[in-house]
């Protein structure tokens, strides 16, 4: 009857179903589901990332590119050794150099002497650097790698701040890379940074403000107020004073002393 060839046709189609969802089950390892399945994927692709082959550099016209990012404020030779050290990391490198933007940097790391325009002209009269990515992100993303087609990522071993200012590994912003194997490590140089300038600057204050105070520079260019500008003429007049005394009590010694022209016509 019309009922019994219904009832065979769905029990058909459930057994058909049954089998398709075996099969599936057979393909998958372990009849994992299938978000476990697209788990084990992303893991495969990861290491699959991580032991690919990438370039060594020994054919000039395929330049190992090499990327290396900073804030690089006051721009000086610490800075352009680390570029240094990773424009040599191959035989043929091409250096793409990233420069932080004022947003991200005044947000994360604080403020700085040169704005974000300054920094990238810096760093791209540094000899070393073959190209410069302006306002380039804090953190290295897969995006950003694909974009401009880097190889390896150089910076200090150190682990970096990223978005949320800690720096412990978890929250490194080179630990992606660091992870898939493309990160070079390059050495700091000992006795300079930028921080240690600002430091000397500091240290000298009242005798930098003389210096710009005595070149015409006004004291509210300087910021500063009308009483701490006499308070560092007045030093500074004062120190003056102190040389001259030393030099002038020097001089009277070396003509009335015992060994002077004078101390001689005197105590012989």
């Amino acid at each position: 009857t019309n009922q019994q060839r219904s009832m065979s046709t769905t029990k058909k189609r459930a057994l058909e179903g049954d089998a398709e969802s075996q099969q599936a089950k057979r393909q998958r390892p372990n009849g994992s589901s299938s978000s476990e399945a697209d788990t084990d994927g992303d893991a495969e692709a990861a290491e699959e990332s991580k032991t690919e082959e990438l370039p060594e550099g020994h054919d000039p016209a395929k330049p190992v590119r090499v990327y290396a990012d900073g804030v690089f404020d006051m721009f000086h030779f610490g800075h352009s050794r680390a570029l240094e050290q990773a424009k040599k990391l191959f035989p043929h490198v091409h250096l793409i150099v990233g420069v932080t933007s004022d947003a991200d940097t005044h947000r994360i790391k604080g403020r700085t002497v040169m704005n974000e325009w300054e920094r990238a002209e810096s760093v791209r009269h540094c000899k070393w650097a073959d190209e410069v990515v302006e306002c380039c992100p804090w953190v290295v993303t897969q995006e950003f790698i694909d974009k401009h087609r880097i190889d390896y990522v150089a910076h200090d071993a150190e682990p970096y701040k990223d978005n949320s200012g800690s720096a412990d590994d978890s929250n490194d912003v080179y630990a992606f890379v660091k992870r898939a194997g493309k990160f070079k490590a390059t050495q700091r140089t000992d006795g300079v940074s930028t921080s240690q300038l600002l430091t000397r600057i500091l240290r000298d204050y009242d005798e930098f403000v003389q210096r710009n105070l005595d070149r015409g520079v006004t004291r509210q260019k300087l910021n500063v107020s009308y009483v701490k500008e006499k308070e560092i003429r007045f030093k500074h007049k004062l120190d003056e004073w102190r040389g001259n005394m030393s030099k002038w009590s020097h001089d009277f010694i070396k003509l009335f002393g015992e060994d002077g022209a004078v101390g001689k016509y005197l105590f012989n």
